[in-house]
């Protein structure tokens, strides 16, 4: 696999050339920093590109379009990294050389129809097109309480009350009915004009002119360019710990525990955090599966999860609202465990073990190897070989000192009853 960087005026293209693939996967990413007032607007923007565009205005007539190009597949989503959100279109089709050397061209030439050339009329989105994609966010948002663990991580969050790590990046109802079709072609606009653009191409592609389809094909304006840190510092950490609870008409209790991070060093934050957090309770070997649900039978399931773009951490659990007390003191029994260096040796072992596989595994699709060169350029990450390395390096003394730098911040109940009335 060989990795090359063509660093323009106005765009960055990065050629990753492999005969691993039969296919050509080309990612084109829009980014910018994430303001919460944007989100529901990114989010409806995705949705309403991928319901047609100007040439082929229904998902049908998409559909049909890429059967012709020999079942191209097509995707678009928008998500978080840290301080910022991109905005990404994807296209994987097969290398011409099995099919017809037109097809590469016209592969081309869709992605860049979904991209710029949506179906509006008089500077706004087409009606339908517009009211598919308004219908498909407004019921996603008013169903969004009803996944009552994904609702009470974005609870947890929000009661922390800080910045972006406060946003939904699911939207806000509230945004939605601002929406129109004119200001949110007016959004689309900016979106391509302003965000810093980075393309992606992975393949058999050697001895093909990438350069020049993309120039033909992928339009660039006054895109900017923007090299600030995507990860998150906390403006304080808190002393007191906040608890908040809410009723919800379920039998089962959801309980999010989140905790800040004090300041790491780049080693701490990509490598000791994910052997601390895989001892903790990030596998099923983990010492709060081993406690909380094995030998005490407290929880239907148990898990933590670092996010280190947004130096946090949480613990998920799904219990019944009687156990509350004993699942957290038992949390808080493992917390200050870490700290003391009280787990087996044998589970660092058994952390680089597997995070060296998921590397390994890293290499199996074409997505998986843009998703990590993306890395390398908005996180400035390490490439696979030097992660190896690295992992390994990582020692006791390590996941101690960072498991003292980890505070227990806020604790969200979303308690279950049968009578939301009873106290």
């Amino acid at each position: 696999m060989k990795y090359r960087k063509i660093d323009g005026d106005k765009y960055n293209l990065h050629l990753i050339s492999t005969d691993k693939f039969k296919t050509i996967t080309v990612k084109v990413n829009f980014k910018r920093k994430l303001i919460k007032e944007e989100i529901t607007k990114r989010n409806f923007l995705i949705n309403a590109l991928m319901e047609g565009s100007y040439n082929y205005p229904s998902k049908r007539l998409l559909e049909i379009k890429t059967e012709q190009l020999y079942d191209l597949g097509y995707r678009g989503s928008n998500y978080s990294t840290g301080k910022y959100t991109v905005m990404c279109f994807e296209s994987t089709f097969l290398n011409p050389i099995y099919t017809e050397s037109s097809m590469l061209d016209e592969s081309f030439k869709f992605l860049s129809e979904i991209i710029y050339n949506p179906n509006v009329k008089d500077k706004k989105f087409d009606s339908l097109n517009f009211n598919l994609a308004y219908n498909t966010i407004r019921d996603y948002l008013e169903t969004l309480d009803e996944n009552t663990r994904v609702y009470a991580g974005i609870r947890m969050l929000e009661e922390m009350d800080e910045d972006i790590i406060s946003y939904r990046n699911s939207g806000y109802l509230s945004d939605l009915e601002n929406i129109d079709a004119k200001n949110l072609y007016e959004y689309y606009l900016d979106v391509i004009t302003n965000d810093t653009l980075d393309i992606f191409v992975i393949g058999d592609i050697d001895d093909i002119d990438i350069e020049s389809l993309i120039k033909e094909n992928i339009k660039t304006y006054n895109n900017q360019k923007n090299h600030e840190s995507h990860f998150y510092k906390h403006n304080k950490i808190e002393q007191e710990v906040k608890f908040v609870r809410e009723k919800v008409l379920k039998e089962q209790s959801t309980l999010v525990v989140g905790l800040k991070m004090e300041e790491m060093t780049d080693f701490e934050k990509r490598y000791v955090l994910s052997v601390y957090n895989y001892i903790l309770g990030g596998s099923t070997e983990s010492n709060l599966f081993k406690t909380v649900r094995e030998e005490n039978s407290l929880c239907y399931y148990i898990t933590s999860s670092a996010i280190s773009l947004l130096s946090l951490l949480t613990i998920t659990s799904g219990i019944d609202a009687n156990d509350y007390e004993q699942t957290m003191s038992l949390i808080n029994q493992e917390l200050n465990n870490m700290k003391k260096g009280l787990f087996d040796e044998d589970k660092i072992k058994n952390a680089k073990t597997t995070y060296i596989s998921g590397l390994s595994e890293l290499e199996d699709s074409p997505e998986s190897i843009v998703s990590l060169y993306a890395g390398i350029e908005y996180l400035n990450a390490d490439t696979i070989e030097k992660r190896k390395e690295n992992i390994m390096k990582v020692t006791k003394d390590d996941i101690i000192k960072v498991a003292n730098k980890i505070h227990l911040n806020t604790i969200f109940l979303l308690e279950g009853c049968d009578n939301i009335e009873q106290d």
